[in-house]
């Protein structure tokens, strides 16, 4: 079982990008052998309301049982709220927000009040570092990278809340892993689409200094080929049981979902 918690739907507004259509993410994923994906909507990252794109994403990954929604939550506009909400009781694995990209502080009251709630609602909430390589981005695409003292800040300011975050190297995930509490640590996963494989080896070394349960199977496709990803399994000495552990059964320990908190026991996000 490969379980794939990176990919996207949608056209990229600052370049062609092949293979954005829903039928082009299954066909690579049989290609590479993927069994699920956890999809999110490329284009609405770049709107002005991202949730106006879940709509068309709960019904096209209706259609497959393959593909499960991630939909967009903007915590500065109206309703986002029920957005959560909603996401929770369509089944959504998670929701996303990319604050760099939204306008928003990173570490702002709207941010910790959407990290809040999903703690809350026992949803988990991705974002990511970056979607492209900074060398390689438009002149018109001007969304700074999400700092690493943000992630601590988050997974910090609700005990119950679990972050899932994508496209993060290897010195950012060791500023957060080593400078958070290991009861911190322990409610942060990683993707592995921008780790290095051979011959840097970061994937490696921080398999055996973060801990294999931390890591989670990620493309990032079609921004990113997912024959990357598996690629980077495929040249480790990994155990049978380490390696399913990172495609596959991490991710049930990041989208476990226990009963929401009683009102009574939220945490109120302060100043």
């Amino acid at each position: 079982m490969r379980i794939d918690v990176n990919s996207f739907v949608g056209a990229y507004p600052f370049r062609r990008v092949p293979g954005t259509s829903p039928e082009a993410l299954l066909a690579a994923m049989d290609r590479v052998g993927i069994d699920q994906a956890w999809v999110s909507h490329l284009p609405s990252v770049f709107w002005r309301e991202p949730a106006a794109g879940n709509s068309w994403l709960y019904d096209m990954t209706r259609r497959s049982e393959r593909l499960r929604p991630v939909p967009a939550v903007h915590p500065g506009l109206p309703g986002w709220e029920q957005l959560v909400r909603e996401a929770r009781s369509a089944g959504a694995p998670a929701v996303r927000c990319d604050p760099m990209y939204y306008g928003l502080d990173p570490m702002g009251l709207e941010l910790r009040g959407l990290v809040a709630r999903c703690g809350e609602e026992s949803i988990p909430l991705i974002m990511a570092v970056r979607l492209e390589d900074a060398r390689q981005r438009h002149p018109n695409d001007p969304a700074g990278e999400l700092p690493p003292w943000a992630v601590r800040t988050l997974i910090r300011s609700h005990p119950a809340v679990r972050l899932l975050v994508t496209h993060a190297e290897r010195s950012f995930l060791e500023e957060v892993h080593f400078g958070s509490t290991p009861e911190e640590a322990a409610r942060i996963w990683w993707d592995i689409s921008w780790l290095w494989g051979p011959p840097e080896d970061h994937l490696q070394t921080v398999l055996g200094t973060v801990g294999i349960g931390r890591f989670v199977f990620g493309s990032g496709q079609p921004l990113r080929l997912p024959e990357t990803s598996v690629a980077k399994l495929d040249l480790l000495d990994l155990a049978a049981d380490d390696r399913a552990a990172i495609e596959s059964k991490n991710v049930t320990a990041l989208a476990a979902s226990p009963a929401p908190e009683p009102r009574s026991r939220r945490t109120k996000v302060t100043t």
